[in-house]
């Protein structure tokens, strides 16, 4: 048995959620078996943004002609702090030595303002981490991890185009050999574009299908990630829900009313204060014609917040007999049972929103200077608001 027994990072703030400008308290735990000898013992508070993918390229022609791995990276740094809670850093000198028996250590970190929206998107990610070491000499370091959510506060009621109705509409023709069929025409209609996870997207939608087949409908709600590097951008495209409809057969209407997709925890839209990484949303109707055809696509954009219309919490009220009342003040941030207030909220009734993993899941976490020894969560998810009040909304209007 080796000398350390448990490493590990602890925070007030059990959830592990927090607003850009809060403070994260906590505590560095260790438990040892024997006596140690170390210089230190430090945490470091880590926060960046970074994207990277690799392409085969060819070059040259003839006998020239090969193929090479290109490269594409961009990060940004938005802090990168070293906070010392035992040893050298604490002016002990470099000679330091821990007894066996458990040893806790308090910390204190402060958040800058203004930080991105954690974000975990395969090739690219944001990133925030509190990194746990023992410095010893002469020999490896022992190193535990603890990363923790930030989110970006996107108030709806700030966004232009969140509170306004829109449609779209897009047909398309069969071939078939050398014959043309008429055409399949979709339709969908939203009565607002701006939503907060937890609440459904209401919509309605009509589609004719004017060919000899059997069309499929359905209605999903995706994900656009914008990668930027200096030399080349790529984006990715993630399903997050979908709902599907009875088919249309040829040459009838189909008229999907009332049709509701709930959305799940999800990053705030476009990933403000990164510059590397954008993201979007869009609703989709897709019609699926039967055999060989690509399909049909009306999409709308639509704008995922924190905060949610004013309109949409008035309806609320109103439904179900909410007295509209200030927003309640919530318990300090770092204490062990409360969720971060969300800053900047508009006076609503609401209970506040829980704090729910990301629908995408956990990834692995496991970065560069992380050795095969190091302690602590490597697979993680960020998570986000999430209202389930706001479920039971009002049906299409």
């Amino acid at each position: 048995m080796g000398k350390l027994k448990t490493f590990y990072i602890e925070l007030e703030n059990s959830k592990g959620v927090f607003l850009a400008g809060q403070t994260i308290n906590g505590k560095l735990v260790i438990e040892l078996n024997a006596e140690m000898k170390m210089r230190e013992i430090r945490c470091t508070f880590k926060g960046l943004a970074y994207v990277h993918w690799s392409e085969s390229e060819t070059t040259g022609t003839g006998s020239n002609r090969r193929t090479e791995t290109i490269d594409y990276t961009a990060s940004e740094n938005y802090f990168n702090q070293t906070v010392p809670v035992f040893g050298r850093g604490m002016g002990m000198g470099d000679k330091n030595c821990l007894p066996p028996g458990q040893h806790v250590y308090p910390f204190s970190f402060q958040l800058p303002p203004n930080l991105p929206s954690s974000f975990e998107g395969g090739i690219g990610y944001v990133r925030y981490t509190i990194k746990g070491t023992i410095d010893k000499p002469w020999k490896f370091d022992h190193t535990t991890k603890r990363p923790f959510t930030v989110i970006a506060s996107l108030d709806l009621n700030s966004q232009p185009t969140a509170a306004r109705s829109e449609q779209n509409q897009n047909s398309k023709y069969l071939c078939c050999l050398c014959c043309k069929s008429g055409p399949i025409t979709g339709m969908l209609k939203l009565d607002r574009l701006g939503y907060v996870p937890g609440e459904a997207i209401a919509f309605n939608a009509e589609v004719q299908n004017m060919t000899n087949r059997v069309c499929g409908i359905h209605a999903k709600l995706y994900m656009t990630t914008l990668f930027r590097t200096l030399k080349k951008s790529k984006t990715t495209t993630s399903e997050v829900a979908k709902v599907v409809y009875q088919d249309v057969q040829p040459g009838e209407t189909e008229i999907w009313s009332g049709g509701r997709l709930v959305i799940p925890p999800l990053p705030p839209s476009f990933l403000e204060g990164c510059r590397i990484i954008d993201l979007n949303y869009y609703f989709e109707l897709i019609v699926d014609p039967s055999g060989p055809a690509i399909d049909l696509h009306v999409p709308l954009l639509v704008i995922i917040g924190t905060i949610p219309l004013q309109t949409v919490v008035q309806q609320y009220q109103t439904q179900y007999g909410v007295p509209a009342t200030e927003q309640p003040t919530l318990p300090p941030s770092d204490t062990a049972t409360s969720d971060p207030p969300m800053v900047g909220a508009a006076p609503m009734s609401l209970p506040p929103p829980t704090y729910s993993e990301c629908v995408f899941g956990k990834t692995n976490i496991r970065e560069e200077g992380d050795s095969e020894y190091t302690r602590g969560e490597m697979n993680f998810a960020p998570a986000y608001v999430y209202y389930h009040d706001l479920s039971k909304q009002p049906q299409f209007n």
